[in-house]
């Protein structure tokens, strides 16, 4: 039995670091954008959504946002939306928290095309104006021991309205978010969270051939902008 506790743990001490969960903290999120929904107490709500994103993975641990927002607030991070040199460790410490999660949002575009008239009836709509969301977030990890940004990556995501719509993603949007959830507003704000969380699932946690499929996307997107820029 003696043998059998000592090997127990033994085993336990020599576990790969990899099988224990990054513990995540998601800082409010900035606004570079146009994006008209985006009013006070968006940025907390965003990082809200994303923490219960990231905690419904099962992969990671996540610091309560009450918790990291007091934190951060006393030390300015909300406001800077940077780590200041020596206050990174402060914040891990008192937070738990071993990265910093951090999103920008930077660009917006919603446009409206009509697709040949409509009806609607008791919230049901059929054929008329169509809609196209567009929203892309700069995401950054800093490590709160060193202050050093470890992951970045674009994430960008698209939602359309039109056909048939009985209001979907009824949870999740509350506050200054509360009026976007049945629109292509709202759709896109949740696809790009849930898009963020996966990509920070896969670098930090699955680390395997899903980075391929990130690279891919990565290249994609440069391609796409390189397009939409005309050099003379």
């Amino acid at each position: 039995m003696k043998r059998l506790g000592l090997f127990l743990l033994l085993a336990l001490l020599s576990a790969p670091v990899w099988a224990k969960k990054p513990v995540l903290g998601v800082a409010e999120f900035k606004n570079q954008s146009a994006a008209g929904w985006w009013r006070g107490g968006v940025g907390w709500e965003l990082a809200g959504m994303l923490t219960n994103e990231l905690a419904a993975t099962g992969a990671f641990k996540v610091v309560e946002r009450k918790k990291l927002q007091n934190v951060l607030e006393e030390q300015n991070l909300a406001a800077s939306g940077r780590i200041r040199p020596g206050t990174g460790a402060k914040i891990g410490k008192l937070t738990g928290a071993q990265y910093l999660v951090m999103g920008t949002v930077t660009a917006y575009e919603e446009n409206t095309a009509s697709t040949g008239g409509g009806l609607s009836f008791k919230g049901i709509s059929l054929g008329g104006k169509k809609k196209e969301a567009y929203i892309a977030v700069d995401v950054r990890v800093v490590d709160t021991t060193t202050g050093e940004v470890e992951f970045v990556r674009t994430v960008e995501a698209k939602a359309k309205s039109g056909g048939m719509s009985i209001g979907l993603y009824k949870g999740g949007f509350g506050g200054a978010l509360s009026k976007e959830k049945k629109t292509p507003a709202g759709k896109a704000i949740r696809a790009v969270l849930i898009e963020i969380t996966d990509y920070l699932a896969c670098v930090m946690v699955d680390k395997d051939d899903c980075m391929a499929e990130y690279n891919a996307k990565e290249r994609r997107r440069r391609d796409r902008t390189r397009g939409a820029v005309e050099l003379e």
